[in-house]
């Protein structure tokens, strides 16, 4: 699982109904005949109720019903880091936070010094008390404690912000289908979750936070079960996929293309995750390079970076005729087809391959929106993609394409494109590296495109290099 878990917008408990108990989903999916075992288990945690700890009650914030009204809720256009805010600019006064997500908030700041020890502590707890699930896991464990944390910090920061966390989770739940999760694992990963937090929090922590911590945990559980159990009606846990062509661009650059086993949808802009058969068990996020193509196949701009697994692996060892999985798609840096708005479109280094994607969008619907592409790098020899790019310009007399490379002009991207604003009636879409994207967020918000027009995914979450 890539975070096991992460707290809830809803403060309430969302398990009503039998069976209610201490991070009960309300709902389970039927279990296979081999995973009966871990249902019983399951339910024998269900059950527990250590001293103290009260019994999961009725919703203070409405409930199931809160989220079921948001299962179709259009995807967040801006999702800062948690603690950001564009430079310069007043920040207008947060609302007033709910009872339950203060005590997470001072749980996780008191944790936070300590966070590594925190979630080194509670993998120990979850694969001493149910060594079943260190198979879900990856053997590296690294990069998983961090992520643990990270996710929290992320769902805390949004945990009153039901429409940004509901997407938030449910794309966590679908997404960690790919690693074997189930819906009789989340009570082991609460248990351990809290067993971890209580250790680490010693100065905050009491019945009342405990109580705080069960109704979150429960309602986002609940949340991500539901959305597993959608999607595995309608798509499959991951896709295996054939490497048709593999092409160095650079000496760390590689595009690669690849045909899934069976269709895959997905839309242009959006991103998956890849394993490779070199490290089972580690995903790393890819941006698509292309809009769907009528073959099928699907290509991604890769970048080996420093202690890289996935990118390594798939850079200089990955030939054609291996096999990688893919997990499903997301993200919600796509094209609004209904706006005329013109596209201004950052593109830092491998950050390129989804705005080329956005751009062939466009093309194949027809539109005659302008889209304005500001290429950024480094050094000229890492403007890799940078031919394909003209050409798109040739072809569409809508699309202006400005390579900005950094040595040459002493100028970084979100500088240039104060140089060529104001961008009053443009959407924005930025892709590359986390700090290209928080410093291109604060250039727009400067040069007057407001904040809801601003899109790209979670920094802290996707990069389109991956690692």
């Amino acid at each position: 699982m890539d975070a096991p878990t992460t707290a809830s917008a809803d403060s309430g408990s969302s398990g009503g109904g039998e069976g209610n108990g201490w991070f009960t989903p309300h709902r389970q999916p039927e279990p296979s005949q081999d995973g009966a075992r871990e249902t019983r288990e399951g339910n024998r945690l269900a059950g527990m109720r250590p001293v103290g700890r009260p019994a999961a009650g009725p919703s203070t914030t409405g409930g199931g019903s809160a989220v079921e009204e948001q299962r179709h809720a259009r995807p967040a256009h801006l999702i800062l880091p948690p603690g950001y805010a564009p430079v310069d600019r007043p920040v207008p006064p947060a609302p007033e936070a709910s009872p339950d997500a203060i005590l997470v908030r001072r749980t996780l700041a008191e944790v936070g010094p300590v966070a590594d020890k925190a979630t080194s502590y509670f993998y120990a707890l979850l694969f001493v008390r149910h060594p079943e699930l260190r198979a879900l896991f990856p053997a590296a464990m690294d990069t998983q404690r961090d992520r643990l944390f990270k996710a929290l910090l992320t769902a805390a920061e949004h945990i009153d912000d039901t429409e940004v966390l509901v997407a938030y989770l449910r794309n966590l739940g679908r997404g960690h289908r790919k690693y074997g999760t189930r819906a009789e694992h989340y009570p082991a990963v609460g248990e351990c979750l809290l067993g971890a937090l209580s250790r680490f929090a010693g100065e905050t922590w009491d019945a009342t936070v405990e109580a705080a911590w069960v109704r979150t945990y429960t309602a986002l559980s609940q949340i991500m079960i539901d959305a597993a159990a959608e999607d595995e009606r309608r798509a499959p846990a991951w896709w295996h996929a054939e490497i048709v062509a593999h092409e160095l661009r650079t000496s760390d650059i590689a595009v690669i293309t690849v045909r899934p086993d069976q269709p895959y949808p997905f839309l242009a802009g959006q991103y998956t995750t890849l394993e490779t058969p070199w490290w089972p068990r580690v995903w790393r996020h890819y941006s698509f390079a292309s809009s769907p193509r009528s073959d099928g196949l699907l290509s991604f701009h890769v970048k080996a970076v420093p202690a890289g697994w996935v990118s390594n692996a798939l850079v200089h060892r990955a030939r054609r005729g291996d096999v990688v999985r893919l997990g499903p798609p997301a993200g919600s840096m796509t094209v609004d087809h209904t706006s005329d708005s013109g596209l201004l479109c950052l593109g830092g280094g491998t950050g390129i391959a989804p705005i080329k994607a956005l751009v062939e969008d466009v093309a194949e619907h027809g539109d005659r929106r302008r889209v304005e592409v500001f290429y950024g790098a480094r050094t000229g020899h890492d403007l890799y993609d940078i031919d394909t790019m003209l050409r798109m310009q040739q072809s569409h007399p809508w699309l202006e394409v400005r390579p900005v490379v950094d040595q040459q002009a002493h100028l970084q991207l979100p500088d240039a494109v104060r140089e060529y604003g104001p961008w009053y009636e443009y959407d924005a879409y930025l892709s590359g590296p986390p700090g290209m994207i928080r410093s291109g967020v604060d250039a727009l918000v400067d040069n007057g495109i407001p904040s809801e027009r601003i899109r790209h995914d979670a920094v802290d979450e996707v990069v389109a290099a991956g690692q």
